[in-house]
């Protein structure tokens, strides 16, 4: 899901070197100039855009602030933060203007001094916005910092899932390990996901199945002293040939209280994904219809 850079063109040698830092940074993004071909619809090629982006980059200029195609991408922009319920819109100052009314809240990314110190605090914010692989729940006191990892070892799709629970008045930290390898038929499935541009769907159905399993089975650990505990599980679909193994380790790190520590793993696995769709955007009508066609293929193909 690309990054939407919305500018004016009088600031294009300002968009094109901040698009080219950010591609540089492994980030996607889309800018009309480097998108947009002869004959196409730029109304229609631009809205689906916006729609399909994970983020909108404001570049606030002089110029910008003046442009009504600025101001129609930034209100698009907005109305898709109210509809989502999360940040879209990430301004960025390129120079001394009047900022937008509705953008006056909102901290920015300030260029006007140094580019690279601007770039430093976009890329921050573009990872806070747009990450499914890490992220933290609660509270700097008191919080989860959970990461996704996901790969092929030894020809089988493998993802873990690592999990840190600590702050608050608790003398030590717990670490949570959950590691899930796929067979054959699985590792094809999330290979075609990826494939088609929906690699991280294709993570998101895994935890899914995965937490109500955990759930169904109300899998605590109890952590007594320093030493892990591990519980493990197979999810298999008859129907499908799909198999996913899994092993769940948690251990305490730090201070030892004497007391026991009981890990909620579905309640971990639960949060996360909840975190995870804090941060997506509601798919397109095209993307549906694409992951329907994908799902439905793989029901036939399983039947």
């Amino acid at each position: 899901m690309p990054i939407f850079i919305s500018y004016s063109h009088q600031d294009k040698d300002f968009a094109n070197r901040l698009a080219a830092h950010l591609v540089k940074h492994r980030a996607r993004v889309w800018v009309d100039r480097w998108e947009l071909s002869v004959g196409d619809s730029i109304v229609e090629r631009v809205q689906s855009a916006i729609q399909e982006a994970s983020a909108l980059i404001v570049v606030l200029s002089r110029a910008s602030v003046q442009s009504q195609w600025c101001k129609k991408e930034l209100s698009a922009g907005l109305v898709r933060e109210l509809e989502e319920k999360r940040v879209v819109v990430l301004p960025v100052l390129a120079e001394n203007c009047d900022i937008p009314m509705f953008l006056r809240d909102k901290l920015y990314a300030d260029f006007r001094t140094s580019f690279d110190e601007g770039l430093k605090v976009t890329l921050e914010a573009l990872a806070k916005v747009t990450s499914d692989t890490l992220g933290r729940l609660g509270t700097p006191e008191q919080h989860v910092d959970w990461s996704i990892d996901w790969e092929l070892e030894d020809d089988r799709w493998f993802l873990k899932v690592t999990v840190v629970e600590a702050g608050g008045d608790m003398p030590y930290s717990v670490l949570t390990e959950i590691i899930v390898r796929g067979n054959q038929e699985a590792t094809r499935r999330q290979e075609e996901y990826a494939r088609r541009g929906f690699a991280g769907f294709g993570r998101i159905v895994v935890i899914t199945a995965l937490a109500e399993i955990v759930a169904k089975g109300k899998v605590f650990l109890a952590l007594e002293d320093s030493f892990p505990q591990t519980t493990g599980s197979t999810l298999h679909d008859p129907r499908t040939g799909i198999t996913y193994d899994m092993l769940i380790s948690a251990r305490r790190l730090g201070e030892d209280t004497g007391k026991d520590i009981v890990v909620d793993c579905a309640g971990l696995l639960e949060a996360i994904l909840r975190s995870i769709s804090a941060n997506q955007r509601p798919l397109t009508e095209k993307e549906r219809a694409e992951l329907a066609d994908l799902i439905l293929g793989h029901a036939e193909n399983g039947a």
